[in-house]
């Protein structure tokens, strides 16, 4: 890990013009504000500035160009390549800025950068409409959306980036910019948001279109034994095919939780699941989905109706804070015999239990936006494969990492191509994988690059960088 000796004058100078708290190891809370989610990330930043204004944005931004030190962005402070935090730098921390305002007349909310997705549902849900977001709800809605967005309304409502209207963005320069489609907005700074990660600048506040859904939504959780994998992943592709847009299938490889939920006999058992939620009424969902729960003879069916925030939040038990992750991706553009024997095998292999495969199932509203409207990739590929390595103990990181980096390339053989840069490994993985993130338009956004950010402060992300002269 970098140490750090900062100029003289440096925290002073940032606490003079900053209205939050500028936290450095000399402070108590020191590690609590250091800390992220994914415990195999251990940095040990020079500064946390927690924002509460985009005034105190504006100054952390302008104190990272004077004194040279790196910067990270922090949102919910959920990235798995642990982008939220950085060695021996400023740790630009956006959580106090959680405020959710919502306009249900006109199915608008404006959504602060710090809020993570269950504070945009709790608010949303007031008045009985959702923001296409993820699927933990512990997730930041910032990171998420500026490199895509995936969730259950993915088929019916795009990707979050196709739902963002409008976003309140601090640059390089420190200067406040507007970034939207209409008038005296920046349209091209909007198009960069809509895919392009952090690397235009620093985003405080976020407006989003909203939809009709709850207060109660039918959620498909139908557990099969991994024995059952062919029949049940080609048997939902053959369903998926046929079906309405309001069904948004995650298949899932793994073993069953030990946990209440599950009888004890069941614990550890290896099983493919199927969950969805169905954009509609929940008697149209139970009916629409029956099939997904009929695909062999169930190991568990916990299907039901449930409240959209309680959907939102049923997956977070499996993502506790401090736990040990690494994830990648791939997309392919259908799924055969020959994919799922690959993608069985190593869920048998699979070092630790808490690992899943996850095959999403997309095509609908994301495939109907044009490749190059937005900076998102690859919006043709109709599966897209989420390994992840899920683990607790340090003396594991060998075994786990190496068990998904050969998932991904026993894939390569069946036309993966391109990856989620939500789920893109490391950082330097992820650095590596961009320009295949986005195809098409790379070369648009090292132009835009260029023009924001010409000296790459923004770059402990999936970085782009800015085109030369």
């Amino acid at each position: 890990m970098t140490q750090v000796t900062l100029e003289e004058g440096v925290v002073e100078r940032l606490r003079a013009d900053f209205g939050a708290r500028a936290v450095t190891p000399d402070d108590n809370d020191y590690e609590t504000a250091r800390a992220v989610w994914n415990g195999t990330v251990d940095a040990r930043p020079a500064i946390v500035a927690r924002c509460k204004s985009t005034a105190d944005v504006q100054s952390v931004v302008r104190l990272a160009r004077q004194t040279g030190l790196p910067l990270a962005v922090r949102g919910g402070g959920h990235n798995v390549a642990g982008f939220g935090t950085i060695d021996g730098g400023i740790v630009l921390d956006l959580s106090p800025m959680r405020s959710v305002e919502v306009d249900p007349a006109k199915r608008l909310a404006v959504v602060g950068g710090g809020a993570t997705l269950g504070d945009l549902d709790r608010a949303t849900q007031e008045h009985g409409l959702v923001a296409p977001m993820g699927v933990v709800s512990k997730t930041g809605v910032a990171g998420l959306t500026l490199s895509g967005g995936l969730g259950w309304l993915r088929r019916k409502h795009g990707l979050s980036i196709d739902n963002l209207l409008a976003a309140e963005v601090v640059t390089a320069d420190g200067e406040i910019r507007r970034a939207g489609e209409g008038k005296g907005e920046d349209a091209d700074l909007l198009w960069a948001l809509r895919g392009g990660g952090g690397n235009f600048g620093v985003v405080t506040s976020f407006t989003f279109q909203l939809h009709p859904l709850g207060p109660d939504v039918w959620l498909t959780f139908v557990l099969y034994s991994l024995d059952d994998a062919h029949e049940v992943l080609l048997g939902q592709d053959r369903l998926m095919r046929a079906a309405t847009e309001e069904i948004a299938p995650i298949a899932v490889l793994g073993r069953v939780p030990a946990v209440e939920d599950f009888p004890a006999e069941l614990h550890h058992a290896p099983f493919a699941g199927v969950l969805a939620v169905y954009v509609g009424p929940p008697a149209e969902g139970e009916s629409a989905t029956a099939a997904l729960r009929q695909l062999a003879e169930p190991l568990a069916d916990l299907s039901g109706a449930m409240p959209w925030v309680d959907a939102q939040q049923l997956l977070d038990a499996d993502y506790p804070d401090g736990g040990r992750y690494y994830w990648k991706s791939a997309n392919l553009p259908a799924l055969s015999e020959q994919v799922v024997d690959v993608l069985v095998d190593h869920a048998n292999r699979a070092p630790a239990d808490h690992s899943t495969i996850d095959l999403w199932f997309n095509g609908g509203a994301i495939a109907e936006v044009a490749e190059t409207a937005t900076a998102f990739g690859n919006r043709d590929a109709l599966y897209l494969v989420g390994v992840e390595a899920n683990w607790e103990n340090a003396a594991d990181d060998e075994a786990n990492v190496a068990w998904a980096r050969a998932l991904l390339a026993d894939l390569e053989p069946h036309g993966s191509r391109g990856i989620y840069l939500n789920f893109a490994g490391t950082p330097e993985e992820a650095a590596a994988a961009v320009r295949a993130g986005h195809t098409e338009s790379y070369e648009r956004l090292t132009a835009l690059k260029a023009r924001y950010d010409p000296e790459n402060l923004f770059r402990h992300n999936q970085n782009i960088p800015p085109a030369g002269p």
